[in-house]
Parts: C-alpha cells; structure tokens; sequence
C-alpha cells in the first residue's frame, strides 16, 4: 500500500487553505457590498429589498411583477410593497403589457440613475483602478470565476428556495 509522500501531503495543506483564504475573501466581499448597498439605499431612502429590485429591473427588465418576485426570491405580496415605493420614488413605472392589457410590467426610469451612479462612483473607481493591474488574461480568469461563483450561489438558493 502506497504512502502519501509529504511533498503531496503539504501541496494537499495549501490547496485546502489557499481555498479557504478564496471563500473567506468572497464571504468579506460580500458583507462589504451589502453595507455599501444598504448606504447607498440609505442615501436615496430605498430599503435594501428595494434596491435589490431595482437593480434586477434595471438588468432584466420590464419585469412582470410575478417574474421579480421570482428572481429577487420574494413572495409576491411582499413585492407588492416594493414596487409601489419605487414607483413613488420616481424609480420605475407600472405599464401595460402590449400582448396582454391585463398584465402589468415594471420598467425602470432611468431619471434618477445619475444618483446611484454618483453613490456608486468611489467603488467603480476603485474596481477601476484594481481592474488596471491586471492583464486581459487575468481578467478573463477572474470575470470567469466571478460567473461561476455567481452561478453556483443562485443555485444554492435555488436549491433551498424549493425546500
């Protein structure tokens, strides 16, 4: 029976921990990209669920109201709530299907999107200015791990919104 060998067995220890450096970064990221959302929410006086929102309107949309609910993973009596703020926000509009004049879809107005942009600006010039550092190849890497990432965590909620 063959033995590990140590040279294996510490290349096995810095995998293990260089991935746990990867999953701790992403956890720190993410908690510091919720803050930054729930201040620039702050800000602009839109709940972070509300925001949430509006990000996926301005993404994905017109939305119906049905389909948000889906995406954001709300129940649509909730969403309900949420778009009548952003309506009287001035941050999306409630329209008629073309197809079908009883449904509604939920168009985002880009009149307020300079208030978000300028709320937004420090950490878009710092993603900027990390981004330079980094050639094409890496940034290709990067963007693909980011996917990937991404991915995997709508399929966890997925996963744990069917249960």
């Amino acid at each position: 029976m063959g033995s590990i060998s140590p040279e294996s067995a510490d290349s096995s220890r810095r995998r293990r921990r260089l991935t746990t450096v990867v999953k701790e970064s992403l956890r720190e990221l993410s908690i510091q990209l919720s803050l930054l959302n729930h201040h620039v929410g702050a800000h602009v006086d839109l709940k972070d669920a509300d925001l949430d929102c509006l990000d996926l309107i301005n993404r994905h949309g017109p939305l119906s109201p049905s389909a948000l609910a889906r995406r954001a993973g709300l129940h649509p009596a909730t969403m309900t709530g949420i778009i009548d703020r952003l309506e009287r926000g001035g941050w999306v509009a409630r329209d008629r299907s073309i197809s079908d004049r009883r449904a509604v879809l939920i168009r985002a107005l880009r009149d307020r999107n300079s208030e978000l942009l300028h709320l937004y600006s420090g950490m878009n010039t710092s993603m900027d200015q990390i981004c330079a550092e980094y050639g094409d190849a890496e940034l290709q890497l990067l963007a693909g791990f980011l996917r990937r990432t991404a991915h995997a965590g709508r399929t966890a909620t997925d996963e744990l919104a069917s249960d």
